[in-house]
Order: structure tokens, then C-alpha cells, then sequence
């Protein structure tokens, strides 16, 4: 018998539809987005990239209520690791995905670190290691903003390991999960991004259970991760060969770290992400609802 997964709130976003930027022609026009989305069957998106959904709150409000849906995200990239001299221009951006997030009725704010490589061509940014010098800008900048967010703005803030970023691993994420204050700052785990940097989400969930704000759920195909791991392939080409793959395909098993969420006794919202920019604009919808039919099965 299928334990219903009642404390689970299920939804996409614009990730699941290929979509990485603004505005790109290799992207499906945001209308179709919404209109997808809803018919797979979720109740719930992300905003994704700053632009890509209307940026007037009342039309987007409009077109999300149209197609019974509503926004629990929005998502921001950051590289707070890079102390003073970057907040004011941070704090810009922020404070305009804050504002819009808050105006659809969203609680959450995602909140990316910013990538040590190149996406495209793999070239060095900066050293893939922090000093401990910029350890303490990336916990203390992360606090700062997580607070004035929290005050401006009445949002959470969750922060998203990601691959090719400074936290990623199981060692990084439990340092930075150590030098913040949970009053403030939590988690969004990502089941791809940890699996593909080596980490065990159930792990995570049953070791760190109070800092998990937020859940974006994706699998990676273990074969096509060994040969990225193997020729060092950057995050955006590896997408691009096929790593990130629908349920249940890929690595974690997804069975069981719902159910570790689950018993955490806590709302939390668990939104699809599935990795594949670019893609062809009719491969998303079928993945949609196969993915979302498969969660049910889970009894999400």
C-alpha cells in the first residue's frame, strides 16, 4: 500500500521545460510553459529565470490563476563568496526577483551560488576550492541577504547546491549548512545536483532534517555521470548529453527520499526540475506527465 506523501506540495518549473534564460529562441515561449505545465497535472511553479514569466505582477497573477496555478519560488543566482564589493549589485537583483515573488503570493527564494567554470567551455572562472576568507563571505553575505530578505520582503531563503558551484559536495554542503545560522538560512536539496556531486539525499535528509527548507526533485543517469566525471565535462555540456533523466531512470531512487521527507512532519514544496537545455520544443510535455503520473504512483 502506497503511503500518501501528504506533507509533499507537487509542482514543475521552467527547467523542466529547457529553459535557462530570459529570453533565448531555443526556449518555448512562456505561454506554452504555463500551458503545459498545467495540463501535466502539477499545481505549483517556480518563476525561473528573472523575465522569462511577465514581470508585471498583475498579469502574471492573471495568467497563472487562468490555468490553476500558483508560484512558490523565485530563484536568484549569487557570488556572495566575493565579499562587499559585489552586494550592492546583488542586492539589485535580488531585491527585483524578491519583489516580484512576493507580489504572486510565493514564500520561497532560491538561491543559487554562482559557477567556478564556464558553462559552455569548461574554462577555469575562479578556483573550484574557497580560501577561508571567502568561506566566511559566502556564510556571512548568505546571512545578510537571507535576513534583509526575510525583513523586505517576508520570504525564505533556501540555498541550492549545484554542480560546478562552491557548494556541492557532501563536504561542502555540511560546511556551509555548519557555519550558517538555521534561524535564517536553509536548504534547497536537490536530488540531481547532490547525486550528481556524490551526495546521498536520504543522508542529508535524515542528518540535516531541520535545515531542509525546500526539495527540487530531478534524477542523473549513472552511466552518462561516470563518462562526465571522466573527461571533467562541464555542467552545461553534460546536460546537453542527457545526464539529468526522468524518474525512474536515474540515481537516487526517488521512493525513498520521499518518504525521508515526508517524515520530517513538515510542509515542504517539491518541484521538478529536470535539466535539458536545449531541447526540442515537444520533448518536455510527455516527460511532464510520465513524471508527474510517477509521483502519484509514490503517492505525491
Amino acid at each position: 500500500m502506497t503511503v500518501p506523501l501528504d506533507r509533499l506540495r507537487i509542482g514543475s518549473a521552467p527547467d523542466s521545460w529547457g529553459v535557462w534564460f530570459p529570453d533565448d529562441s531555443l526556449q518555448v515561449p512562456w505561454s506554452r510553459f504555463l500551458d503545459e505545465v498545467s495540463q501535466s497535472g502539477y499545481d505549483w511553479i517556480e518563476l525561473g529565470p528573472y523575465g522569462y514569466l511577465p514581470t508585471d505582477p498583475e498579469r502574471l497573477n492573471a495568467e497563472t490563476a487562468s490555468r490553476g496555478l500558483r508560484v512558490s519560488a523565485g530563484t536568484v543566482f549569487t557570488a556572495l563568496h566575493r565579499g562587499p564589493a559585489v552586494w550592492e549589485d546583488t542586492w539589485a537583483h535580488v531585491s527585483q526577483v524578491a519583489e516580484l515573488t512576493r507580489a504572486t503570493g510565493a514564500g520561497h527564494l532560491v538561491v543559487i551560488p554562482s559557477f567556478w567554470r564556464d558553462d559552455k567551455t569548461a574554462e577555469l572562472i575562479e578556483p573550484s576550492e574557497l580560501t577561508p576568507e571567502q568561506w566566511r563571505a559566502l556564510t556571512t553575505g548568505t546571512e545578510r541577504l537571507a535576513r534583509r530578505v526575510r525583513d523586505e520582503f517576508g520570504l525564505e531563503t533556501v540555498v541550492h547546491p549545484h554542480a560546478d558551484t562552491h557548494i556541492d559536495s557532501e563536504e561542502h554542503v555540511a560546511r556551509f549548512l555548519d557555519a550558517t545560522d538555521p534561524a535564517v538560512v536553509n536548504l534547497c536539496l536537490d536530488t540531481g545536483h547532490y547525486a550528481y556531486c556524490g551526495g546521498d539525499s536520504v543522508k542529508l535528509i535524515e542528518t540535516y532534517g531541520e535545515r531542509i527548507g525546500y526539495l527540487h526533485l530531478k534524477q542523473v543517469d549513472p552511466e552518462v555521470l561516470a563518462r562526465v566525471r571522466a573527461n571533467g565535462t562541464a555542467f552545461g555540456p553534460a546536460v546537453q548529453q542527457g545526464v539529468m533523466c526522468e524518474p525512474p531512470l536515474g540515481v537516487p531512487e526517488m521512493e525513498p527520499v520521499l518518504a525521508a521527507a515526508q517524515q520530517l512532519g513538515v510542509d515542504l514544496f517539491a518541484i521538478v526540475e529536470q535539466d535539458m537545455y536545449p531541447c526540442p520544443p515537444d520533448q518536455p510535455l510527455p516527460i511532464a506527465q510520465r513524471t508527474r503520473r510517477f509521483l502519484r504512483g509514490c503517492g505525491a
